[in-house]
């Protein structure tokens, strides 16, 4: 099989580096990529969850449907509209909707959302989804709409892993499903957990080899951290440094791709965002809920900045932006890799 894709960095010098170099020389490497294709800017998303219900039961998600003690929601029309208003006269121009695998969040309710935000931000703001598994159709009627942006994460390459803590469905679907998105022209945004129970570095770098093989236009990698109320909430979180490894692996291997500092990798770490901006990240993804929700939007607990809006929170993101050396920027920023398709 080879090792070489056009476009692409090469998957066996990555691979040796990650298994030889110190993590800081194999960060340095990736942050180096990063700034020849990206320069030295991090985008602004504006992410916005729009739902806490969730029909699926995976193992490491605090919103899991068997979850009885999580708090549920439901974002109206006029919030979700409220909000982005808010975001752009802020300055964002790329607005992400996310929420669990929701049945109420029907097509045409989200198709009427796509175009509402589109007028509302005179059609000069990007439009992402992000709510997990849909049928074709469905991936179609939303892009016809105008969103132009699909973000849902494999999570993990192991296939048993897979099936184990997200029963019900299979790795296969979920990989079939991103093929649709970029078949339907959507630049498609995925990527995995770090640190899962069980999984081990073979399977880390079957994610990094996954990611590159798909040649996403954007991956997020962030560190599984356990929810007391689900089947792994016993478990321990991993080290930062597993997560550092992987975001400086998948950006030297897909050197077009945006890729966030999340904000579970701030979580884990004060410094977790930072960490992994200064090894090949270059997208901040502020919250911008209304606090009342973001506060039951809890895939983990201990989530940072909970308690404040994400607008507010804009001046601290260049603070901390500036301490990777980086600065932040403004306006779309479509994917260099859909750019160059």
């Amino acid at each position: 099989m080879s090792t070489t894709k056009p476009g692409r960095g090469n998957w066996a010098e990555v691979l040796e580096w990650s298994r030889t170099l110190p993590l800081s020389e194999f960060k340095a490497r990736a942050d180096a990529v990063c700034r020849q294709h990206h320069g030295a800017g991090v985008w602004l998303r504006g992410l916005i969850e729009v739902s806490s219900y969730c029909t699926e039961s995976c193992w490491y998600c605090g919103l899991r449907a068997p979850n009885s003690q999580a708090r549920r929601y439901r974002m109206d029309t006029a919030t979700l509209l409220e909000t982005v208003r808010a975001g752009y006269a802020a300055g964002l121009r790329t607005f992400v909707l996310q929420g669990g695998e929701d049945p109420a969040l029907g097509p045409e309710l989200v198709a009427g959302w796509i175009e509402a935000i589109r007028h509302a931000t005179n059609d000069e703001a990007a439009i992402t989804l992000s709510l997990g598994l849909q049928s074709r159709q469905t991936y179609r009627l939303w892009r016809e709409a105008g969103a132009q942006r699909y973000l849902m994460r494999f999570e993990t390459a192991n296939p048993q892993l897979f099936e184990r803590y997200r029963p019900g469905t299979t790795l296969a679907e979920r990989l079939r499903a991103l093929e649709w998105l970029r078949e339907l022209d959507y630049e498609v945004g995925s990527g995995f957990l770090v640190g899962l129970p069980e999984e081990n570095q073979t399977d880390r770098e079957a994610a990094w080899r996954l990611c590159w093989e798909f040649g996403f236009d954007m991956v997020g990698i962030g560190p599984f951290i356990p929810h007391p109320a689900t089947p792994l909430g016993t478990t321990e979180r991993p080290p930062l440094e597993l997560c550092e490894q992987s975001v400086a692996a998948v950006r030297l291997l897909l050197p077009l791709a945006h890729m966030p500092a999340t904000t579970a990798a701030g979580t884990l770490h004060p410094k977790g965002r930072e960490a992994v901006l200064a090894g090949g990240a270059n997208v901040l993804m502020p919250d911008i809920t209304p606090i009342p929700m973001k506060k039951d939007y809890e895939l983990y607990p201990g989530k940072v900045c909970v308690d404040e809006s994400g607008l507010a929170c804009l001046p601290c993101l260049d603070l901390r932006v500036r301490t990777a050396g980086k600065v932040i920027r403004h306006g779309v920023g479509s994917a260099p890799r859909r750019v160059a398709r």
